[in-house]
């Protein structure tokens, strides 16, 4: 397999790592409390823009590819961080079975 040229001197967004913990709210539910996991720096890249109407209300949707340095934790259901800025990790992989790189397909959320 070929060797994917990713240059790591272009990640220039420093990105908080953060994995979902359910508090339960007594009544059978549970409210989301994020907890930083880890610092990361990584590059952000807008891939699509969408909107859809649901229930007569335009639902908008962005998505973007980051890429990051690879981790054996980070799986889609968890978050990236930008400032106020949060990205929900819809997949995670590897794009030439190296090990050195990971690019994530990620949502924008509150957009």
């Amino acid at each position: 397999m070929n060797t994917v040229f990713i240059d790591a001197g272009r990640f220039s967004s420093e990105l908080a790592l953060e994995q979902l913990q359910p508090v339960p709210d007594g009544i059978g539910g549970f409210t989301e409390n994020w907890i930083e996991v880890a610092t990361l720096w990584g590059r952000i890249e807008p891939v699509s823009d969408a909107a859809r109407y649901f229930g007569g209300q335009p639902l908008e949707e962005i998505t973007h590819r980051i890429t990051l340095r690879s981790r054996d934790d980070m799986t889609s259901g968890m978050r990236l961080r930008k400032g106020t800025r949060c990205f929900m990790v819809l997949s995670v992989h590897d794009p030439d079975e190296s090990g050195r790189y990971c690019l994530c397909r990620v949502r924008e959320e509150g957009r």
